[in-house]
């Protein structure tokens, strides 16, 4: 395509702005809009640098590792950063050269080179720069458990240049937790293989964890750093302090599994030795060793067969069952609307049709006559309700009940009981209601105060 035909780097950012936006959008719920998501906000802001990585690593493995290798070699010389073309093809003369026009036109259709009209060279662009630097530190960091030591390094390049990323912390951080769950996991295990493997690795990080404990500790010493990245980097103190206490922890694990080592007679092997041996000795050696030992083995006449059969059944059916029960609590769910308050609705009719039959009660009655009623549990139910005649507490409240309890009755029991062949009763407690007025009036009075009181008629 001519040049003279390309869009300019100023349209081109514009547009895929606005594209990228509508693509955003359709990966988020209705309702919600690009700038709803705090957590977009600086991907978008980096959008540029983001385009440059994704037009470095789009496509197959092989197109690739082509691009990478014409950008680090057109950044690699310091001394003459600019290229002609002619230099370039001259440079690349191993690569086809279609397929390098090809990838030298991606690279600076994307921005990653630039094309100087006046001079009619080539050069990294600011963005290229920045892909290239990150690329060059990720690459010296390839080794196993390296990972540790390029988050590592990033950090002291944030610390020395006044540039402490948070999310570098917690990429730390997470990285150290996980390391200390592999070291406990395989203390408990209790697998010499598994402890020595541990102890390995953490030999192999424990340079980077002395030189993150330095990093942190002047990060932690620094009085402008806000609460959250301050919080973050005494947990990663804490966290390194234990990765550095866990050598000791390996050794009293290697040195336990020694006192229980088994030595195979004065041959100096040990049962650690053998199952060395086994681990490196590959499936068809295993097959070889099995064969005409297996059915050569001893009935284990001294094992219980019920017990086996219990043993076996757990672990073959009720172990996997209890790894398929779901644990987790249920989904949340907005709770029933109700605008009234449910009220439990109590059934007096019975206590006031009592109080009615003995609100007319002028004269005393015993009890056979009053209680009994159409069957036992009516007739007991309103035996019941006579303990309340009486009671002080009735003036203060209200309902069925109250009423019943401030009738001007008296209750006489005998403490005998009397047989009775009526509302299902059999024997019933011999006493009578009696009128309160009945029950408390006054005795004659003497004689002799009758004769006192028509001698003093005054008094």
């Amino acid at each position: 395509m001519p040049d003279h035909c390309r869009l300019s780097p100023v349209v081109w950012n514009f547009v895929s702005r606005s594209t990228s936006d509508d693509g955003l959008q359709d990966f988020l719920r209705p309702g919600l809009l690009v700038n709803d998501i705090p957590a977009l906000f600086p991907l978008r802001k980096a959008r540029e640098l983001l385009r440059a990585f994704s037009t470095l690593f789009h496509g197959g493995e092989d197109a690739v590792m082509v691009r990478l290798l014409v950008l680090r070699t057109i950044g690699e010389r310091g001394s003459a950063p600019d290229w002609s073309p002619q230099e370039l093809r001259e440079h690349f003369a191993y690569v086809d050269a279609t397929k390098l026009d090809t990838v030298l036109l991606r690279l600076r259709d994307h921005s990653l080179l630039t094309w100087e009209s006046e001079t009619q060279r080539y050069r990294v662009s600011p963005v290229g720069r920045q892909a290239l630097s990150a690329l060059s530190l990720l690459l010296q960091f390839q080794g196993e458990n390296d990972e540790l030591g390029y988050v590592t390094a990033q950090i002291a390049a944030g610390e020395s240049t006044g540039r402490v990323g948070s999310e570098d912390l917690q990429h730390l951080l997470s990285r150290l937790n996980e390391l200390r769950d592999d070291f406990d996991r395989a203390v408990l295990s209790g697998s010499e293989h598994r402890i020595r493997a541990a102890a390995a690795t953490l030999k192999s990080v424990w340079r980077w964890v002395e030189k993150g404990t330095a990093v942190v500790r002047l990060i932690a010493q620094d009085g402008e750093l806000d609460p959250a990245t301050h919080r973050v980097a005494q947990q990663i103190g804490r966290a390194q302090s234990a990765m550095l206490r866990q050598a000791s922890v390996f050794q009293r694990a290697l040195n336990q599994l020694d006192r229980h080592r088994v030595h195979l007679g004065g041959s100096g092997l040990s049962s650690s030795d053998v199952n060395q041996w086994l681990r490196a000795a590959d499936r068809d050696a295993l097959v070889r060793l099995s064969e005409d030992v297996l059915a050569l083995r001893l009935a284990p006449a001294f094992v219980l067969g019920d017990i086996a059969l219990d043993v076996a059944d757990y672990e073959l059916v009720e172990r996997e069952r209890e790894v398929g029960i779901v644990e987790s609590l249920p989904e949340a769910s907005t709770a029933p609307e109700q605008h009234d308050a449910p009220v439990a609705s109590n059934d007096y009719g019975l206590a006031q049709a009592w109080q009615s039959q003995l609100a007319e009660l002028i004269a005393a009655a015993p009890l056979a006559q009053l209680v009994p009623s159409d069957n036992f549990a009516v007739s007991a139910y309103r035996l019941s309700l006579l303990g309340l005649l009486g009671d002080p507490a009735a003036d203060s409240r209200e309902g069925p009940l109250a009423e019943l309890a401030r009738l001007p009755l008296y209750l006489q029991l005998s403490g005998e009981l009397e047989t009775l062949d009526e509302g299902e009763v059999g024997q019933i407690s011999t006493g009578r209601l009696v009128p309160l007025l009945q029950a408390v009036a006054p005795a004659p009075a003497p004689a002799r105060t009758r004769r006192a009181a028509k001698e003093n008629p005054h008094e």
